[in-house]
């Protein structure tokens, strides 16, 4: 049975967190490449890069859930999301694979540091429980 990409997940990873976004909302992934940092912007956004000659902000997901900082790896990927009108880059440390959730439940009140409006709900893939990101969210500035 074929799934429909309603069904369908990008699988990644942030140390050993598990995180999704629905596959219709990525626009493609990319090996991380020059990020040219920017004045005055939030805490989290790591800059902008030159795709194919747009400009796309890049934010970093370690930073926005204030994970320790370390740099990018040789599995560190940017994984261009569909917002709107525009592209907006998000720097993860690993893209596991496209998965299927199951049994997916709305987050609790309180996830430790990060406060549940970021999470559309959290699932079980093959790989364990992964929690889905709530794009919106993700992407507003702390003051909103």
């Amino acid at each position: 049975m074929a799934l429909s990409t309603a069904d369908q997940y990008v699988e990644f990873g942030i140390g050993q967190e598990q995180y999704a976004v629905q596959i219709q909302d990525v626009h493609e992934i990319i090996r991380v490449q020059e990020i040219t940092k920017l004045p005055h912007t939030s805490s989290y956004v790591e800059g902008v890069i030159n795709l194919r000659g747009r400009i796309v902000p890049v934010i970093s997901l370690r930073k926005r859930f204030e994970f320790e900082s370390v740099p990018p790896t040789k599995r560190s990927r940017i994984i261009v999301i569909n917002r709107q009108e525009e592209q907006v880059g998000v720097l993860v440390d690993y893209v596991n694979k496209v998965v299927r959730i199951h049994d997916t439940q709305p987050p609790p009140e309180r996830l430790g540091k990060h406060n549940s409006a970021f999470f559309e709900g959290i699932g079980k893939s093959d790989s364990g429980v992964v929690s889905v990101l709530k794009l919106d969210k993700l992407f507003e500035d702390e003051s909103d």
